[in-house]
């Protein structure tokens, strides 16, 4: 279980978190719903480990661990992946390359899931980012250099494959994509849940890459708390009312 647990933080001495409290099983998804300016960035930023951000009260428990106690590289290697809305370029530096070294560091501890050589890797990766639709020609080009929208979050999901994470969150991956690459991106997601049981948490604005997700829980955030809990006919009413019942309280 991934479990945030009255959860407070601030940037800059201003508090953003006012206490999220937030259970993930494996194999759930979960959808992050709010207005602009509601916290839900920042819980993306606390839980990656963004040094801006202060913790003033809670926890972030996996596996018995609280993960705020750890660098980001330690929450990486427990199984916790995070991806943001504008994915960083890397010129010079090779997607293969780069996905080779993220398993290894990954995987350090556990020799049943390293590969004996780069080749190895290779068609592994090229067999992994055939079946998440991510186009062969991308790996050997510098990471996310020149890259579409669509092929930056499509190459976000092949990530999270190659990771195998017990539990991501993805800030607004939907965002700027059109509907073929939400499509794409919604299929990936939902074959790295059932082959991996991973937790998803997927916060966005919009009812749309719900609408291919599917989640099992819906939950509205509203000044740095989440307000309401619900299924996918939350998200579909939110649509027709938007957040001005909440933002108004």
């Amino acid at each position: 279980m991934l479990s945030i647990q009255k959860l407070r933080a601030s940037v800059e001495g201003q508090e953003i978190l006012k206490g999220i409290d937030l259970e993930v099983l494996p194999g759930e998804v979960h959808a992050i719903m709010g207005p602009n300016g509601s916290g839900k960035s920042t819980l993306a930023h606390v839980l990656a480990g963004h040094p801006s951000y202060e913790v003033r009260e809670g926890a972030v428990v996996l596996d018995k661990k609280n993960v705020l106690d750890m660098s980001p590289d330690e929450r990486a290697q427990r199984g916790l992946f995070l991806a943001f809305q504008y994915p960083v370029e890397v010129p010079g530096v090779s997607v293969t390359k780069f996905l080779k070294h993220a398993h290894d560091a990954r995987f350090k501890d556990d020799e049943k899931r390293r590969f004996a050589s780069v080749l190895d890797f290779r068609k592994y990766l090229q067999k992994v980012a055939a079946e998440l639709e991510v186009k062969e020609s991308l790996l050997k080009r510098g990471l996310n250099e020149g890259f579409s929208g669509g092929e930056k979050k499509r190459l976000e999901i092949l990530q999270m494959a190659v990771l195998e994470p017990s539990f991501a969150l993805l800030d607004e991956t939907d965002s700027g994509l059109d509907i073929d690459a939400i499509k794409a991106v919604s299929r990936g997601v939902k074959k790295i849940v059932k082959k991996f049981g991973t937790g998803i948490v997927v916060i966005t604005h919009y009812q749309r890459i719900l609408k291919y997700l599917k989640p099992d829980f819906v939950h509205i955030m509203v000044k740095g708390k989440i307000v309401r809990h619900g299924g996918i006919e939350l998200a579909r009413e939110l649509e027709k009312t938007g957040y001005k019942e909440w933002q108004d309280q």
